[in-house]
């Protein structure tokens, strides 16, 4: 590439960078989310991350059942389904011991 070609292309996004707050002040966009302040926004996070954990736990388990009746005695399958469902229970505890730790923070804040 050319050296003023390239000092040109540099010195038009300088230029344009400057006039952008210009630009965007003009397109008003409507907030998507129904929050408006990040706490909020967190808040919905940690929401939907509790509510799909306590969707998933069940499937899990039931999962976890199927592996047991298909394992046929085996112990490498029957030491996969004790793992599965070990690491099921411990992962809802610790989404349902969060959502307890924060409501408890709350309360103690005055949040």
């Amino acid at each position: 590439m050319k050296p003023h070609l390239f000092k040109k292309i540099i010195l038009s996004i300088i230029l344009l960078s400057f006039s952008t707050p210009f630009f965007v002040k003009a397109i008003a966009l409507p907030n998507p989310l129904e929050w408006d302040t990040i706490e909020e926004v967190i808040e919905g996070i940690i929401d939907f991350i509790f509510w799909a954990a306590v969707a998933i736990a069940p499937l899990m388990i039931i999962i976890t059942g199927a592996y047991f009746l298909t394992s046929g005695g085996n112990p490498e399958k029957v030491r996969k389904a004790k793992d599965i469902i070990l690491w099921t229970v411990v992962g809802l505890t610790i989404v349902l011991l969060a959502k307890g730790i924060i409501s408890v923070v709350k309360q103690i804040i005055g949040g």
